[in-house]
């Protein structure tokens, strides 16, 4: 056999090979999520008496589904958050209440997820409780949605108070009939939080947490609330009641996207459940 012979066998050969390997593909490399940083914490590890609630992981809230991110229903936090939250909940529970949390860390697909929803004009399919007086198109222009989330930093969550014993919260099914997040709380969707004069996450102005029009009991548990962790550092936003900023933030100008899970944490601040 001549050298040129042999070459081009060994030609042939080698693109035999690259056509196979073509052909079977190769293995796709498993996606690897962020983590979380080591200050990160699950809100239970640090006070479990503290309720969940955690809306995103459920179909109840203004976009009607699951949101993009939410794993598990956990609430987690930068851990200097979680800890001002538990001495927030010891001086409630002497007083005979309890702390709620709706949200807490959100990663920013999660924010992405609700841009998206608001750009959908034609979705709607929530508005008669959480929007009933609000323009969907009006939902970026008066604050409602924004493409960032202080949640997206760690030190921000939405919460309310319940009274003790806490009575428990009839799950939300879709396609239930949907009332109003301002109306009286007898007709509103149930939940076991004490009075706020609206249901979390309102788009309303009535939700705004020094609201004249809010007054008497009502007024008096907001005020309770922010209070109670405005002594302990935390922010409230006055558009929304239920929203407070445990300041100074660990992370003032980063916006994190690990998903909502244990896994996300660090061995040690994993959540503890059973």
């Amino acid at each position: 056999m001549t050298r040129a012979s042999t070459a081009l066998r060994r030609l042939v050969t080698t693109l035999a090979a690259l056509l196979a390997v073509t052909a079977t593909g190769t293995p796709a490399q498993a996606k690897t999520e962020p983590e979380a940083p080591a200050d990160f914490v699950a809100l239970n590890r640090v006070d479990p008496t503290i309720i969940q609630e955690m809306r995103y992981f459920t179909p109840h809230n203004f976009v009607g589904e699951r949101i993009d991110g939410y794993r598990q229903p956990l609430c987690i936090l930068t851990r200097p958050a979680a800890e001002a939250l538990h001495r927030a909940q010891l001086t409630l529970l002497r007083k005979g209440y309890s702390l709620k949390v709706y949200d807490c860390y959100r990663p920013q697909r999660a924010v992405d997820h609700f841009v998206r929803w608001a750009e959908d004009l034609d979705d709607q399919a929530m508005k008669a409780e959480f929007y009933p007086d609000v323009d969907k198109t009006r939902l970026f222009a008066d604050g409602y949605i924004a493409e960032k989330s202080g949640h997206s930093r760690g030190s921000t969550t939405d919460l309310t108070i319940v009274k003790l014993p806490a009575r428990p919260t009839r799950p939300y099914h879709p396609g239930q009939p949907l009332q109003p997040c301002f109306a009286p709380q007898k007709e509103r969707f149930p939940d076991n939080s004490v009075d706020m004069g609206t249901g979390f996450d309102c788009f309303d102005t009535l939700a705004h947490t020094e609201d004249p029009r809010i007054e008497g009991e009502q007024r008096a548990n907001r005020l309770l609330l922010k209070r109670t962790l405005e002594d302990l550092g935390f922010v409230n936003l006055a558009e929304e009641w239920w929203h407070y900023t445990y300041k100074p933030e660990p992370y003032p100008d980063t916006y994190f996207d690990f998903p909502v899970s244990q896994r996300s944490l660090a061995g040690d601040d994993r959540a503890a459940f059973h």
